[in-house]
């Protein structure tokens, strides 16, 4: 089969690594469970940041965010490599800024994803995700942003949402524990 990931919030636990920093960096101390409550993608509200002070945030912090120890999910490596090792494809699609790109797939690989340079894209816009998706023809989608799975109505891949407190109302198939993700196949 032909099985494409997204990356952030998908594979790797980004936007809570990202709490985590925002806490340090804010010096707060705000509880974990509140990050498992925030309604939307953006983590900046329980920060008492504005949408503005909240894009600054992410910008300034992003090289940390993206490139430090953020955390893979449980399994996700070892499930990735396992399907790989069965012959599946895997390609990785991911909306992180183009500038970005040549660090995230070597950062990927470092984590001991299975990547081949090939099967890596990135730098495009979340709405774009659907043109690669459909040009690969890929047989299923795992991915977690609601603004992305909109888009992939009635395309023929399979589309398996990563379960996230913020896309709650998102239709389609949910993926809660990576050790599972045979069972969708």
């Amino acid at each position: 089969m032909r099985i494409g990931f997204d990356i952030d919030d998908t594979l790797i636990d980004l936007r809570q690594h990202a709490f985590h920093l925002y806490n340090k960096k804010l010096n707060k101390a705000l509880p974990v469970e509140i990050y498992h409550q925030i309604p939307t993608v953006e983590i900046h509200a329980p920060f008492e940041l504005t949408s503005e002070q909240g894009k600054q945030m992410w910008q300034d912090c992003m090289e940390e965010i993206y490139f430090t120890d953020c955390p893979a999910f449980d399994a996700a490596v070892d499930t990735l490599n396992q399907l790989a090792a069965d012959g599946h494809e895997i390609f990785y699609i991911t909306s992180r800024p183009k500038h970005h790109c040549p660090r995230t797939k070597a950062w990927v690989k470092a984590q001991g994803f299975p990547v081949k340079d090939e099967n890596f894209f990135c730098g495009m816009a979340d709405h774009e995700k659907i043109d690669i998706i459909k040009s690969l023809k890929l047989d299923i989608y795992v991915d977690d942003k609601p603004a992305v799975l909109d888009t992939l109505q009635g395309i023929g891949t399979k589309i398996i949402v990563r379960d996230r407190s913020y896309n709650q109302d998102v239709k389609h198939t949910r993926l809660t524990d990576w050790a599972t993700f045979k069972n969708y196949l």
